[in-house]
Order: structure tokens, then C-alpha cells, then sequence
């Protein structure tokens, strides 16, 4: 049939295993676009969580009426066709004015080689040319997520009445507890934003590089302890010793009890880490309560209560244009570690989780520019 194509997407089809789901796409509908993929990005983190069995949803049911886990059936189940959402692409049919042929947009469809959208109900953003193609990749998904947890310090800071991304970070000390995609990202938000000081602290070589690269002071943490280094470097008054903000990046409990040690008294955690397992390291009977902490989830399905309707993924995309076109070059030539064929998907997947390789943020090519 004419215009019928085949579009590939990378998936789980059991635990350790990846494969590619193949299915058929016909032409678009009135309202929709079609796309070509040209680069996906592959946000390690939370897509191993599926290639290791560890993600909750396939081991729980999530209960959308009552907002929690629990016990039954799960809702995610193996095989499971499509991964990710970082992904940028070129238009190449549309049938909406609101989209030209040849434009390329940043979405969040997975790693797929094509993709059909309505353009009435999915999120697109345009990319400008002045912006890399390749950047693309963390204008619609990953970077509102980091977006989001400044816009959660700048709630935690001045309420519901946000005028400004930045009004948690700027003239305030930041630490970012972890050097991935999102610990970098975040950090840049900050230092952008305004911060006094940004420091960021991982064990990794190369992300240690790659933060004092990006303009953040680099803690090594093979060398000295987070927790140490703030609460020796910042002194206010009397027992008033630690960083004003952490931003914690890193999904394991132990870096959350760093977070929670480096912090002044009365400080904030804001997580953007995901936990799969318990956290028998956070020790709430110590720092957390004597200094009078506290944690706020920055999740990216969820802006601050009572912003929802002034700060929007739309607007959290907006910010990350802004921030790729300050740091754009330092970004791509700092973080991007890893440019991989789309075919070649399984072996990267399994050299991560075999811990055979190091990386920043790979990403995988489909189409030419």
C-alpha cells in the first residue's frame, strides 16, 4: 500500500534482553505530523531500570484512583516495546498548518525510527535553528525535568507566587549530589539561574571532567566527603554550617543521606533521583531531625502544588532553549559522550549494565541530518 512505512523501536523483551518491535505505519490523519527520527537519547537510569527487572511498575500495581502501589498484577509487564522519550526529528508530512514539512521538532515518543502525531494533544517543540539538532534530544523531556526541580527550590523558597524559574537558586550556594545527564543539567540550570556557587560531587573521572568543563567546582568523592566539604566551606553563624540548596541526582539512599548531611540547618533536599530499592542508609534521627530538614520530590509529572496552571512543560521546554543556547557547545562537547548506530542498541544496553563502559549520555543516531 502506498505511503505505509515501517517504523522500529528499541524494547525489553525479557529481563537482560533487548529487541526490536517492528510495526506498520500508515499515512497521517487530518491533524497529524510525521517524523523521521534523527537522534534519541538514552536516559540510562530510568531505562535500565526495565532491562534489570528493578522498575516498580513490573513488580507492582499502580493505582491511579488511590496514587499508590499496590499488590496484584503488575502493570507493566515484559515484553516491553518502547523506551525512552528524548527524542528530536524531522517533519516529513503534515497535514496541519501548524507544522511544515522539513521542520524539526523535539518530542517524546521513544526510541523509535519514526513517529505520527496529533498535533492537536501531543507536545511538540520547534527547534530553532541557531540550536544543533543533537541538542534536540533534551528540549522536551529530560530537560523540564531538571527545569522542574529549580522550579521546586523556587517554590520551596517564596511560595506559590514564582515569578522566576531561578528565585531558588540565584546569590544562594547549590550542591548536585551525582554527575549524570541530570546532575550536569541541573547544575547548569543553577550556575544560568544565578547560584553564588555551584559545587557537584561524583566518584567518576570523566563526569568530575566534565563538571569543572561546564564552569562547577568539582568535588571528588573518592578524596573528600560531600557532607565535609560543605559543612567546611560555607560557615554563616555559630553552628550554622552547610550548602543552602542540594539538588540530589544520584539514585541511591546513601548520596540522600549525603545530601541531607551537607545541608545549613532548616535546608531543602530537592530529589530528583528514582530509588527502586529501600533506604536503609537515611537516617532520619540524625541530621533530618536535629537540623530541622526537609525533601522535596521533584518529579516531572507533577510542577508545585498551585503552579500548574503559570508553569507548564511548555514553559519548563522553553527554559532548556534558553539553556542550550547559553551552554549549547559546552553541553554538546562535554556531556554527549557517546554518538551509537541505532542498531547497536543491545550491546550499549548491555555494556552498561555489565558496568563494561562509562559514558555521559549516549545517544543513538537514526536518521542524517
Amino acid at each position: 500500500m502506498p505511503n505505509i512505512r515501517c517504523i522500529r523501536s528499541i524494547g525489553v523483551e525479557r529481563e537482560g534482553s533487548i529487541y526490536f518491535f517492528s510495526y506498520d505505519e500508515g499515512p497521517p490523519p487530518e491533524g497529524h505530523f510525521r517524523v523521521e527520527t534523527l537522534y534519541t537519547g538514552l536516559s540510562a537510569g530510568t531505562e535500565l531500570t526495565f532491562y534489570k527487572g528493578t522498575n516498580p511498575y513490573l513488580h507492582s500495581h499502580w493505582d491511579d484512583f488511590l496514587g499508590t502501589f499496590c499488590p496484584g498484577q503488575p502493570s507493566t509487564q515484559l515484553p516491553v516495546p518502547f523506551l525512552g522519550y528524548m527524542e528530536v526529528g524531522r517533519v516529513i508530512e503534515s497535514r496541519t498548518a501548524h507544522v511544515e514539512e522539513g521542520q524539526i521538532v523535539c518530542m517524546a515518543y521513544g526510541h523509535k525510527t519514526g513517529h505520527t502525531a496529533n498535533a492537536a494533544h501531543e507536545l511538540f517543540i520547534p527547534l530553532p535553528p541557531d540550536i544543533p539538532p543533537i541538542l534536540g534530544i533534551y528540549v522536551a523531556q529530560m530537560g523540564p525535568i531538571c527545569a522542574n526541580g529549580i522550579l521546586h527550590a523556587a517554590a520551596d523558597w517564596v511560595g506559590h507566587d514564582v515569578r522566576n524559574l531561578y528565585e531558588g537558586v540565584r546569590g544562594r550556594t547549590v550542591l548536585v549530589v551525582g554527575a549524570g545527564v541530570v546532575g550536569l543539567l541541573t547544575a547548569l540550570f543553577a550556575r544560568y539561574g544565578g547560584a553564588s556557587e555551584v559545587v557537584v560531587a561524583d566518584r567518576t573521572p570523566q563526569r568530575l571532567r566534565a563538571a569543572c568543563a561546564l564552569g562547577m567546582t568539582a568535588v571528588d568523592e573518592n578524596e573528600v566527603e560531600a557532607w565535609r566539604y560543605c559543612k567546611e566551606r560555607w560557615h554563616q553563624q555559630g553552628g550554622d554550617r552547610g550548602v543552602d540548596l542540594v539538588f540530589q541526582c544520584r539514585a541511591n539512599s546513601t548520596s540522600l543521606q549525603t545530601a541531607l548531611r551537607s545541608l545549613r540547618p532548616q535546608g531543602t533536599v530537592i530529589d530528583l533521583a528514582f530509588y527502586q530499592g529501600g533506604a536503609d542508609e537515611v537516617r532520619l534521627g540524625e541530621e533530618f531531625h536535629h537540623n530541622g530538614l526537609a525533601i522535596r520530590c521533584a518529579q516531572i509529572n507533577r510542577v508545585p502544588r498551585g503552579l500548574a496552571h503559570t508553569w507548564t512543560r511548555r514553559n519548563l521546554a522553553e527554559a532548556t532553549l534558553d539553556l542550550l543556547r547559553a551552554c549549547g557547545s559546552e553541553i554538546r562537547q562535554q556531556m554527549i559522550s557517546d554518538i551509537v548506530p541505532f542498531n547497536q542498541a543491545p550491546t550499549l544496553f548491555e555494556d552498561l549494565a555489565q558496568r563494561r563502559r562509562s559514558m555521559i549520555q549516549a545517544v543513538f543516531k537514526v536518521f542524517d541530518e
